[in-house]
């Protein structure tokens, strides 16, 4: 028969035993978690780079347009286009610099680095991917004022600028209006997620979503 001294000293064992394996396994689920977020943040970057790509060959074709139009028919050509032009080749330059740092933040991230490393790069990306739809927002005033030229000033078409004065200051107002709504804690609102939906943010919150429950865990443990 197993003698007390012996019945302690297998429980003993047991026990270790048992805390070392379920170490193991929480170290194993961390490590797997950790592979999905680096997974999601990954499967953000082809549509970035596309979109990067698109984004610097219409800058660089346009903004070369916009140059030479300057250049050589300034007094000839139509000042609402040239300004429109620019107005939206400017924006679009600077959302370009955002997708540049979004994709270096993201291939910044490393598995091996601390959590708390890795949730303040997926803050940063969360934030420069408000600022950059605000600004590209922006542009929505400038597209209906391309076709504008002095020749339907001097019509004198009162209806005509009329409808032209409602349609830009609708668009200018909604431009505004999501300039300054465009906010994390507008997040569940119905409008919000018909503009954030897709490769660009869906990613990111789930990634956002399971290092918070790697942390959770930790805190749960230290206390």
């Amino acid at each position: 028969m197993i003698n007390e001294i012996e019945l302690k000293k297998l429980w003993q064992t047991t026990n270790e035993k048992l805390e070392e394996s379920l170490v193991l396994n929480r170290e194993n689920a961390d490590e797997i978690t950790k592979m999905k977020v680096h997974n999601f943040l990954g499967s953000m970057k082809p549509i970035k780079i596309f979109t990067l790509l698109v984004g610097v060959l219409w800058v660089g074709i346009a903004g070369t347009v916009v140059i030479n139009l300057f250049i050589s028919t300034f007094y000839s050509v139509n000042l609402f286009f040239l300004f429109s032009a620019a107005i939206q080749i400017g924006l679009t330059a600077i959302a370009l610099y955002i997708y540049i740092y979004q994709l270096v933040t993201i291939n910044q991230v490393d598995l091996t680095e601390p959590i708390l490393k890795t949730q303040k790069r997926m803050t940063n990306l969360k934030t420069s991917s408000l600022w950059v739809t605000r600004i590209l927002f922006l542009q929505l005033p400038v597209w209906t004022t391309f076709h504008l030229n002095a020749s339907m000033l001097e019509s004198g078409n009162w209806m005509l600028w009329i409808f032209q004065a409602i349609i830009t200051l609708s668009f200018t107002y909604v431009a505004i209006w999501l300039f300054f709504n465009i906010k994390y804690e507008n997040k569940d609102k119905k409008w919000f997620k018909l503009i954030f939906i897709g490769k660009e943010w869906t990613p990111l919150m789930k990634a956002m979503e399971l290092s918070e429950q790697i942390e959770d865990y930790k805190d749960k443990n230290e206390h």
